[in-house]
């Protein structure tokens, strides 16, 4: 029982909250590093996914194709660079230290579910019509025409996969954002309508 109080006494203590703080800041700086990193990270594989496909380009004796032909490589072009410029501007705003608070945290939790979405949409779409222009569609008597653009294909196709790792990277933000807000803010209070009264079906 001593040496609970004493403890305690020393938790208490200016020197034990100074101590508390000062770990709480270590800790917050620590999280901080994490999550601009992780930031950047989905800005380099947007860069590189965007400079990939803007030089997607092959010309043969079939003719000739570019990302800018397909309506669905323009908007995983569009998708990229949006969300590169949102990673970059989170990143610094994430690096700043400052205080959280309430409209922070909604803002980083709306905006990171947003553009989850938004490069997601721009993958899901772009891997119908890579699959389409590997396999074909026999219904449509489409062929195949990675048989003849396979260059072209290969690129869309590494352009596709760091499409996606961009995803995964948004998926564990909205993750530490959505428990960032969820866990420090309480929700809102549960309406309760007194005027109504359920009687219990049976009693003890």
């Amino acid at each position: 029982m001593a040496d609970i109080k004493s403890s305690n006494i020393v938790a208490n203590s200016p020197a034990g909250m100074g101590m508390q703080a000062s770990r709480q800041d270590e800790e917050r700086k620590n999280n901080n590093i994490v999550e601009t990193l992780l930031r950047l990270l989905p800005m380099a594989l947007c860069l590189s996914a965007l400079v990939l496909m803007l030089k997607n380009s092959q010309s043969n004796d079939f003719g000739s194709v570019s990302y800018s032909d397909l309506a669905a490589f323009r908007y995983l072009v569009h998708a990229n660079g949006v969300c590169a410029a949102y990673s970059l501007l989170s990143a610094i705003v994430s690096a700043v230290p400052r205080p959280s608070t309430m409209p922070r945290a909604w803002t980083f939790f709306l905006l990171d579910q947003m553009f989850t979405y938004i490069v997601l949409g721009a993958g899901a779409i772009s891997t119908e019509v890579i699959y389409l222009a590997y396999k074909g569609n026999a219904a449509t008597t489409w062929s195949s025409a990675c048989e003849s653009f396979g260059i072209f294909c290969h690129k869309a196709t590494a352009a596709l996969i760091l499409t996606f790792g961009v995803v995964v990277c948004y998926a564990l933000l909205s993750l530490m954002s959505s428990y960032r807000l969820f866990s420090k803010y309480d929700a809102p209070v549960a309406y309760s309508n007194k005027g109504i009264e359920i009687t219990p079906a049976f009693r003890a």
